[in-house]
């Protein structure tokens, strides 16, 4: 009997990673890729990449968006059932928006969580937040400039990041604007996430993403380990002047910069 219990398939479940550029999405993402209990936790669902995404996971490229989430939920759940997904604040609600259209999840009139649910099997929310703001936007501004959006050993900048005050300021405002629109999201379906912030996650890496399984119900084997991420922090010395550089510009309104 004990040995059937085992072979019984596990139930699908699903998250949500709800993420802003540099808030720590790819740091955490790596933790729960790497334990392969947590889903291939990947960004399926931005447009540019599906083609390729279906093509990797062997679903039919010209099936409609519903095939799509369907396909990849089965074909990217590790063997305990687990599917996660990233996505951006910044194309949020045009993902929405797609589901809606599919109306293979409900009507226009079903709340989005209900649809949301029916697409992703008893979904749960993690949201990665980062408290240092400036830093963030420093981050992305660095990335915009360096095309790099995931550091690693092997990766080289397509160019040398230099200081500009004004897309530090745009990047402010990007993140401050995407966060408000998941602020808006989770108001509006009545749900509170499981909140992990940055500078925690760099702090206790380990004990980081180990609140995360336990908030998913995912029990982790003793036998695995939880290594260092692949991904490598930006924060550095060119940070810490630019940031400097940025705030003194700001006190002497010498610049036009966001406040």
């Amino acid at each position: 009997m004990g040995s059937f219990v085992r072979l019984l398939p596990h139930r699908r479940r699903s998250y949500m990673l709800c993420a802003v550029a540099r808030s720590g999405s790819n740091l955490l993402a790596d933790g729960l890729v790497q334990i392969r209990r947590a889903g291939r936790l990947g960004q399926y669902f931005l447009p540019q990449n599906e083609a390729r995404t279906a093509h990797d996971h062997g679903i039919d490229s010209k099936a409609n968006f519903a095939a799509y989430i369907r396909g990849i939920v089965s074909a990217a759940a590790t063997a305990n059932g687990v599917f996660g997904f990233k996505i951006m604040g910044w194309y949020l609600e045009k993902f929405l928006a797609r589901i809606r259209e599919t109306g293979a999840f409900g009507d226009a009139a079903t709340p989005d969580l209900e649809m949301l649910r029916r697409a992703f099997p008893r979904l749960q929310f993690v949201q990665i937040l980062r408290r240092n703001k400036m830093r963030q936007a420093i981050s992305k501004a660095r990335a915009l400039q360096t095309g790099l959006w995931k550091i690693q050993q092997d990766k080289r900048p397509v160019a040398e990041p230099q200081f500009d005050p004004q897309l530090i300021a745009r990047c402010l405002e990007d993140v401050r604007r995407e966060e408000s629109i998941w602020a808006q999201f989770f108001k509006r379906i009545g749900i509170e996430p499981f909140r992990v912030e940055y500078e925690d996650l760099c702090r206790d890496y380990e004990g980081s993403i180990r609140a995360v399984l336990d908030f998913l119900q995912v029990r982790l084997p003793r036998r695995i380990k939880i290594t260092a991420p692949i991904t490598i922090r930006q924060t550095d010395a060119l940070s810490d002047q630019w940031e400097e550089r940025y705030l003194t510009l700001r006190s002497d309104r010498s610049e036009l910069v966001a406040s």
